[in-house]
């Protein structure tokens, strides 16, 4: 259930490129039928715009409730960029993909740009820095049978983001960025390797070299696998520390920690704390599960915290979200992680400057936001020309006979309980409707056609009842928990019918799928000819 002094967020449209106030130039190392009555909405009032209800971490007395960012926002990686903080985070198969957030207190953040508009495969855990007033991200990718890592730059934090550079780099994930106490530029990588970067960034030199043996957890812990990855490495004083994830990031709740190294060299060697695990779940009782894979940032006033990630309790469909947790330098130069499991308010970092948090996720299709809400699964090469937007109206070509075979239009919600509702009309021989997609193995909705509904669960096609409103229709889903239900109208929702299939999808996850990506919701349109989307609504559930 949401805590109790919850506020309710006030969204805001963005469009799809330029959100975010211009960056500073200092520099920075480191989504049969039954009758029902009519829709609680019906007037319009309580779908105003903007205001959908959805998760917000400023409760607006000065604290605050984790997550930071809701929904799957995995794998966070931070830059202080002066008074600004830039985030980016995995985007897996979502595209264009890579969304860079900006905040100026820590706590409220609104999204900038999508960086990655090329689809380069499965993107894992990138780096985001700043080097001589240059802006760079390091992508590790996966395809099937094959993963490497890139690396995209642009000298505004807005862009033009440049297209993928390959640094030729197997069998390797998660970068992290630092410069030595030479002025080389290195990426640390999982494993405890590190591989040495050309002056611009854009290339490496040499081989990767092993520096670091990570400390190992007790054997009788409960974990998904030893997997050190994530390193994250910053300097402080005479000391570097390489903050590393062990344990596995899925799998038991208690897996996934966070240890610590230091060294006064790059190159080691490598004292590990002695307190190790700074942080880690350690038991299936608290909110925030399989907590790691984290950043230290210097806080506004000069305080520090770490952003990390964790799966909410009973709530893995909603993916990996991004957490903030405040951090305390102990006398003999290590540093403790404070807030507990996170599931009560913690204090405001100090200093900051509160701003608009977050973006409203219905849309009336008046304003571009491709890449920063709405991102196509897998998307073949030129997939953007299936959309287009005019008059208030999405147009997507149908793509494929089901979402298994196309590539759906998705998007990150963070609530645990919402509604998404559109009105939908379709071209013969077309199918089209909502659903909550995993993968393409890995889904559910209701789609239709002007003869049939076309119901999908678990990935597959499971029935095709009559359809009595024909070609055009409004539709609702509602995921409440996990219990999904349907509603239809076909005189523009004065009257619902409540659809006779209802669904349960609590399973629909990593620990189930693998994949580690989340439950997302979106449109979907397969067949022949096209179909046209207008006024799309969300709406959070108490």
């Amino acid at each position: 259930m949401p805590h109790p002094t919850r506020r309710l967020a006030l969204g805001s449209l963005f469009t799809g490129a330029a959100v975010a106030a211009a960056a500073t130039s200092s520099s920075s190392g480191a989504t049969g039928l039954a009758a029902s009555p009519a829709a609680p909405d019906a007037g319009g009032s309580e779908w105003a715009k903007g205001i959908e209800g959805q998760r917000k971490a400023d409760l607006g007395d000065g604290t605050f409730l984790n997550p930071v960012l809701a929904g799957d926002r995995p794998d966070p990686s931070i830059l202080k960029d002066g008074e600004v903080y830039y985030m980016t985070h995995s985007s897996f198969d979502a595209y264009p993909g890579l969304v860079i957030w900006r905040s100026t207190d820590l706590v409220n953040w609104t999204p900038v740009v999508a960086s990655l508009k090329t689809n380069i495969g499965s993107v894992w855990a990138p780096e985001i820095c700043k080097h001589k007033g240059r802006y760079y991200i390091y992508i590790p990718a996966k395809y099937p049978d094959n993963n490497t890592s890139y690396v995209i730059w642009a000298d505004r934090i807005e862009g033009p983001w440049s297209e993928p550079i390959d640094l030729k780099l197997p069998r390797y994930i998660d970068p992290g960025h630092m410069v030595d106490e030479h002025g080389v530029r290195w990426l640390f990588l999982s494993g405890g390797d590190r591989i040495q970067l050309a002056p611009d960034g854009l290339s490496t030199v040499g081989k990767p070299e092993h520096v670091y043996d990570p400390w190992h957890y007790p054997e009788d812990w409960d974990v998904e696998g030893f997997s050190p990855e994530g390193p994250k490495v910053m300097k402080r004083g005479d000391w570097y520390y390489l903050v590393t994830a062990v344990g596995g990031t899925a799998g038991p709740p208690t897996g996934h920690m966070v240890i610590v190294a230091r060294s006064k060299s790059l190159a080691g060697p490598w004292e590990d704390d002695p307190k190790n695990p700074v942080v880690r779940t350690t038991n299936n009782s608290e909110k925030w599960w399989s907590r790691g894979h984290a950043t230290l940032v210097e806080g506004p006033a000069g305080d520090w915290w770490t952003v990390y990630h964790g799966y909410e309790n009973g709530f893995y469909t909603l993916g990996r979200q991004t957490l903030l947790a405040p951090v305390t330098w102990t006398k003999d130069g290590w540093f403790e992680v404070g807030g507990g499991d996170l599931s009560k308010p913690l204090p405001k970092p100090k200093g900051g400057k509160a701003g608009p948090h977050g973006m409203a996720l219905s849309d009336d299709f008046s304003t571009d936001k491709y890449g920063v809400q709405w991102n196509f699964f897998d998307p073949k090469p030129g997939e953007q020309a299936r959309m287009s937007r005019a008059g208030g109206l999405l147009t997507l070509k149908g793509a494929g006979e089901a979402p298994s075979t196309g590539a759906p239009l998705i998007f990150v919600a963070g609530d645990q309980a919402y509604e998404i509702e559109c009105e939908i009309d379709i071209d013969p021989d077309t199918r089209a409707g909502l659903i909550l997609f995993y993968d393409r193995q890995l889904y559910c909705g209701l789609g239709f056609d002007a003869k049939n509904f076309v119901t999908h669960q678990y990935g597959i096609e499971r029935g095709r009842p009559a359809n009595p409103h024909g070609a055009k229709m409004l539709m609702r889903l509602r995921n409440n928990r996990h219990i999904v239900s349907f509603h239809t109208s076909g005189d523009g929702g004065q009257t619902w019918k409540r659809f006779d299939r209802g669904m349960e999808v609590s399973g629909y996850h990593h620990n189930v799928r693998g994949g580690f990506l989340m439950l997302k919701p979106g449109l979907y349109a397969a067949g022949k000819g096209s179909a046209r989307f207008r006024n799309f609504k969300y709406r959070a559930l108490a």
